[in-house]
């Protein structure tokens, strides 16, 4: 079967299509041919009509990744959040439960602080958290001293003091 030929009505609703801002594929479907149909059309105008979209794809990426930016710094401060609250919690009082027993009864108490297990929970909670949040949004890199995280510094001082007692760095370079 022979495709039928392109008429003058193709063409004028190509031309309208597209300055309607209608992708190929829409025009396709709308007038009822094949996207290379339409390509043949529009690139026999005068001036050739174009599908590049670069330009408006260029930009939504742009938004989208805008979006997500946003969204990433949302999530790590609620992380930050949870650390904080977590690490609050270490030294506030605790309620301790218990339920069972054949007559099902139900026993609490109230500690001052939490268990030396039950902190290292919510220490490695907080400390999970907090990882998770400098990834999602990791701190600027500064030259100046003041912004250098605590982490760093303590492990500088840590290098420092391990090469001091045994005179190499701990990677197993000698510092001389």
């Amino acid at each position: 079967m022979a495709a039928a030929r392109i008429g003058n009505a193709d063409r004028t609703a190509v031309r309208r299509l597209h300055t309607e801002g209608k992708s190929r594929n829409e025009i396709a479907r709308t007038i009822n041919r094949s996207p290379s149909t339409v390509s043949k059309i529009a690139a026999a105008c005068d001036p050739p009509l174009t599908f590049d979209r670069a330009a408006e794809v260029e930009t939504a990426t742009r938004v989208r990744r805008a979006d997500l930016a946003a969204r990433r710094a949302e999530l790590a401060l609620t992380l930050h959040d949870v650390a904080e609250r977590e690490i609050g919690r270490m030294t506030e009082p605790h309620l301790y439960f218990e339920w069972g027993g054949k007559d099902h009864t139900y026993a609490q108490k109230w500690q001052d602080e939490p268990t030396p297990a039950d902190r290292r929970t919510m220490m490695a909670t907080a400390g999970a958290a907090l990882d998770r949040s400098l990834k999602l949004t990791p701190p600027r890199d500064e030259a100046d001293e003041r912004s250098r995280s605590v982490i760093g510094r303590l492990m500088e001082g840590l290098a420092r003091n391990y090469a001091e007692r045994h005179g190499s760095s701990p990677d197993g370079d000698d510092e001389q």
